[in-house]
């Protein structure tokens, strides 16, 4: 089930640390810059228009280690408040050196996942009409003869027997039934002139506009009567819908409300040691993320993008360097720093029981589709959050993560016998993670059990 978007005019800060507080455990100071950066938004677009543009958004960098909810706060603020957002490895950008094209990739990305979330609210908005358009597309197919409105029984009355067919319809009984029907092709015959890549953009936008040129080409499909509705309703969604404000719309909400997250940063910031070698290439990945975060334009397929008021979130652990390390111009750019703690074993038993999607949750409810009925108990979860602390600690921390791994292990065998299962209840308490779980504990190559 989709979460709802909040009502960002009457939220406020601790509203949003709230909402955030549902599926993130601890990190207060990061739920809180974010939430103030959201509020910012909301405050610039009451401001006199004469002073809004020059109000710029308070970019932020999370300093911690992984997994300890860096991502996941950005990606919920994200979800809540419908903005676009896209997660970057900056470190990527060490691949191709400092050439700058790929940089502004990030920016096409969000347009993209703007049009589509755009595009997707413009189709709920019209689905009851799509839906009733494609039933009666679907009912000409079924019953041919009844296509007509002013088709009429020897009796002289309005033919019952579309109705008929459209309550059967409803209910499902004609689910098992396959129906041939006509769909668009909207494929537009391939420009290969403009297969280099610096010029597939040009490409692209060519098609886009010359795409009224070629005429509509429609193809058959055998399918069951419920793909066909689905087929059916989503072309006459799109039928119904206004393209060029969808487009519009998605430009301005990737410029106003775009969230780029920047992980990983500090692989691409080196202590200065060294006047060449790879540091040359880390800084200029930096040189060439400054004119998108400062706020440039962006040419993409759909339009010109400015991202002077996107909102950018840098993240790193930054052990091997430090922020202060970063060239000054975009430091500069990340006015608020917040750093995030390291999770503790009580963290873990937090995690494990407080979010809605806590892994406990999820396990019981996959378990539970074959009937096992597994329970987590108080001892059982500590005992899970003290085993993944200890591996942390022996190995490799990687934060919260480590619970996905050892739940797996600890699970494995239930999971493995389920389908035989049925009706069985499995209490997950101490000694039976004791039980699943000693080797690995015993055993100092913990790499031979969890990676």
């Amino acid at each position: 089930m989709s979460e709802a978007p909040l009502d960002l005019d009457a939220l406020t800060p601790p509203e949003v640390v709230a909402q955030l507080d549902r599926y993130i455990v601890g990190q207060t100071d990061a739920k809180r810059a974010v939430a103030l950066a959201l509020r910012t938004r909301w405050r610039r677009k009451r401001v006199d228009p004469s002073l809004r543009d020059e109000i710029t958004p308070k970019n932020i960098i999370m300093i911690g280690p992984t997994g300890v909810g860096k991502t996941e706060i950005a990606r919920r603020l994200a979800r809540q408040a419908r903005a676009p957002f896209v997660k970057v490895e900056a470190s990527k950008f060490t691949e191709v050196g400092y050439v700058g094209r790929d940089v502004e990739s990030m920016v096409r990305d969000l347009v993209e996942v703007s049009m589509k979330l755009v595009q997707e609210e413009a189709l709920e908005r019209v689905e009851t009409l799509a839906r009733e358009r494609a039933e009666e597309r679907l009912l000409d197919k079924l019953s041919p003869k009844a296509t007509r409105p002013d088709y009429e029984e020897s009796g002289g009355e309005p033919s019952s027997t579309r109705e008929k067919l459209r309550t059967l319809l409803r209910d499902g009984f004609l689910d098992d039934k396959d129906v041939e029907i006509e769909t668009e092709d909207s494929g537009i015959p391939m420009m290969s002139i403009f297969g280099q890549t610096g010029q597939e953009e040009m490409g692209v936008q060519l098609q886009d506009s010359l795409g009224h040129l070629f005429p509509k080409k429609t193809k058959s499909r055998t399918v069951k009567v419920p793909q066909a509705l689905e087929l059916l309703q989503s072309e006459e969604g799109e039928r119904l819908v206004d393209k060029d404000a969808i487009v519009a719309e998605a430009l301005e909400r990737a410029q106003q409300s775009g969230i780029i997250f920047l992980d990983e940063v500090d692989k691409v910031v080196g202590r200065q040691s060294n006047a060449q070698g790879p540091d040359i290439s880390r800084e200029g990945v930096q040189r060439d993320l400054l004119p998108i975060v400062e706020g440039s334009t962006v040419s993409t397929k759909h339009g010109m993008v400015k991202t002077d008021h996107v909102l950018f979130i840098a993240a790193g652990a930054f052990h091997q360097a430090a922020v202060s390390d970063m060239i000054p111009e975009l430091q500069g750019r990340f006015p608020i720093r917040v750093e995030l703690q390291s999770l503790t074993e009580d963290d873990f038993v937090r995690i494990l029981t407080e979010p809605e999607n806590s892994l406990t949750r999820q396990y019981a409810a996959l378990l539970g589709t074959e009937g096992v009925k597994v329970r987590f108990t108080q001892d059982g979860i500590r005992a899970i959050a003290h085993v993944s602390s200890e591996v942390n600690e022996r190995q490799e921390n990687i934060g919260a993560r480590r619970l996905h791994t050892v739940m797996e292990r600890l699970l494995e065998a239930v999971s493995y016998e389920a389908a035989s299962m049925d009706g069985v209840e499995v209490p997950v308490d101490g000694p039976f993670v004791q039980s699943q779980l000693e080797s690995i504990l015993e055993d100092p190559k913990l790499e031979r059990y969890i990676l």
